[in-house]
């Protein structure tokens, strides 16, 4: 038996621009006993999982050419029972709901770990049913920058359009996303 028919060691799909952190966690479920493919864009990933169907893939959502969104969609395509988490480090409410609506299993914001992305793939199976409690509202910051997230994402990433719709100066919508997303 092979480490991609063992159940407990699906075949891991691994896509990120960043070569470091993406051969950091390739590295890590290696020791775990899983196999693992890595891609730096969409294009690899995609003619990697033609020739082998991953099981979990892990896509981080910007990367030069196509965005993991498209990713996402295009590997569902390929195998609709794929779970896919999506990683980014310019996570916002918007990007995370677009990426659960294509078929993402989970939505998780970087630094993450593997014991972070393992637990993200065990919470994708289970039906989420927060607790009121649990639920804040985020900073006026924050709501600002998920907001600009999210006009920027429905005018396909065009700054001018998306400082048009928000009634800013193009150069000052630049600025604010040059910006760190701040703390929920």
């Amino acid at each position: 038996m092979t480490v991609n028919d063992a159940p407990n060691n699906p075949l891991y799909l691994l896509v990120d621009d960043d070569a470091v952190f993406r051969e950091r966690l390739a590295r890590a479920l290696r020791k775990r006993g899983c196999e693992v493919a890595t891609a730096g864009n969409a294009d690899e990933a995609l003619d990697l999982a033609r020739l082998n169907p991953p099981e979990r893939a892990v896509v981080d959502l910007r990367m030069p050419g196509r965005s993991g969104l498209e990713l996402v969609r295009e590997l569902l395509a390929l195998e609709p029972a794929t779970q896919i988490v999506v990683l980014t480090g310019y996570g916002s409410i918007g990007t995370a709901i677009d990426a659960v609506r294509l078929g993402a299993t989970y939505y998780l914001s970087k630094p993450a770990d593997v014991d972070d992305l393992l637990a993200a793939f065990e919470r994708g199976s289970q039906p989420v049913e927060p607790a009121i409690g649990q639920l804040a509202a985020p900073s006026l910051a924050r709501a600002e920058w998920e907001h600009i997230q999210r006009v920027l994402a429905d005018a396909d990433h065009n700054i001018s359009e998306a400082a048009r719709r928000l009634g800013m100066h193009r150069r000052s919508l630049q600025r604010k996303l040059h910006k760190l997303p701040p703390p929920a």
